[in-house]
């Protein structure tokens, strides 16, 4: 199979967002009871799943769902909502929320900078495309990776949520790539297999913690005739 470049979702492939024993620790209901480990899961679930709605929302609340990758106060708005309605107290809810957008607090799973490093060596572009209402590049640079992304295409910037076929065709022109030869790597069928409507390849990860998937994207490659080298 030639594929002549690669587009990576963000949270769930790349990076992930992990339990931090500085802020779980610290989450307790209204009543002061300590979530429990099932709950501090949950929760953390809530605030990376990537089109999964958790409750019911107002008028107000669902337009900021609906809209929540696309503008950085409707995020913000959701992601309180959500937090709030998971029975997170509203200090502790802020705490969380400035947590989730930012981008030097998420961890980058084993294989990525392997996977990042070894395409840039082959010539084979690299883009990075996000349904995410902040800006994530801050990540990418704290590992030294960020010269080797091709593009980054961020819904919140140019106006189109996964999987709507734009944010994708963005994408594939920014690198100069037929989309019919990217392969798309993503935790999401629903949103990342969008890319496939234009013809693209698509491989799915799970969002596991990064301890427990060490070579998920060496493998989503190899699967699609893609070997590290070194």
């Amino acid at each position: 199979m030639d594929i002549d470049a690669v587009l990576f979702d963000f949270s769930g492939t790349v990076f992930r967002l992990e339990d931090d024993r500085t802020w779980a620790d610290e989450l307790v209901g209204d009543d002061g009871t300590p979530f429990d480990v099932a709950a501090k899961a949950e929760v953390l679930r809530r605030m990376t799943a990537p089109v999964e709605q958790f409750m019911t929302f107002d008028a107000a609340g669902q337009h900021a769902w609906d809209n929540r990758d696309l503008d950085p106060a409707l995020h913000r708005h959701a992601y309180l909502e959500v937090l709030r309605g998971s029975g997170v107290p509203d200090t502790q809810a802020a705490r969380l929320y400035e947590r989730l957008i930012d981008p030097l607090t998420w961890t980058p799973y084993r294989d990525t900078g392997t996977v990042l490093e070894s395409l840039a060596a082959q010539g084979i572009p690299i883009g990075i495309v996000s349904n995410i209402a902040f800006d994530i590049r801050p990540a990418f640079d704290k590992h030294g990776w960020t010269d080797l992304i091709g593009s980054m295409t961020l819904s919140y910037e140019v106006g189109a949520i996964k999987p709507n076929p734009h944010i994708f065709r963005d994408a594939t022109d920014r690198l100069g790539v037929a989309p019919e030869r990217v392969l798309m790597i993503g935790d999401s069928t629903e949103a990342d297999g969008g890319a496939t409507t234009l013809g693209a390849h698509f491989a799915l990860v799970e969002a596991l913690p990064t301890a427990d998937r060490p070579r998920a994207l060496i493998d989503a490659l190899a699967a699609h005739g893609i070997v590290m080298s070194g």
